[in-house]
């Protein structure tokens, strides 16, 4: 497997990585770190998402610390952290400020509704491409699928708090796959 040549090369991968994602990297992220630079297995980058998800902060950011860590300590965590934030910030303060003169236009509007379908459309497609990963997931397909269909009914049909959810259908799948993995 691949690795980061420098906290340098962390630092320009996840700029261009934050640079590509607005309003979602997880497919982004997923193909770059994966597929493109082989830094992670797709059941690693899969684990470090999880463990991404429940930190508190923005998974990716929190996955860029994590990977900066694993490479080169400290400072490929300082590294891939200001990969992540500092170019972005620009260009997000330049966005709001050209938004701010344009935010009553229509067409802006129609713009805006349309990027976030591609942007859901862009999250299904990276959740379908890691779903053979389930094969090896302690368990199975079919639980981790109706786990799955639990917290959507819960959170988007039902419309409960995410993290009443999250604790709830979160904390019987570990309690499961802890009976599962213990001897």
């Amino acid at each position: 497997m691949a690795r980061p040549a420098s906290p340098r090369d962390l630092f320009l991968s996840f700029t261009w990585l934050a640079l590509q994602g607005f309003g979602g990297v997880l497919a982004v992220v997923q193909r770059e770190l994966v597929e493109r630079k082989r830094w992670l297995t797709r059941d690693e980058f899969i684990e470090d998402w999880a463990v991404a998800q429940i930190m508190p902060g923005p998974n990716v950011v929190n996955l860029s610390i994590m990977l900066g860590d694993r490479y080169f300590g400290w400072r490929g965590a300082f590294a891939a952290l200001s990969g992540m934030l500092a170019l972005p910030l620009l260009v997000v303060l330049a966005l709001a400020l050209i938004y701010s003169h344009v935010a009553d236009n229509p067409a802006v509007a129609g713009a805006l509704r349309g990027m976030a379908a591609v942007a859901a459309g862009l999250v299904v497609a990276t959740g379908l491409k890691l779903i053979a990963a389930l094969r090896s997931n302690v368990l199975g397909p079919a639980l981790c699928a109706a786990l799955g269909l639990a917290c959507f009914t819960a959170i988007a049909l039902l419309r409960w708090p995410l993290l009443p959810v999250l604790l709830v259908v979160g904390g019987l799948g570990c309690v499961l796959a802890y009976r599962r993995l213990k001897p």
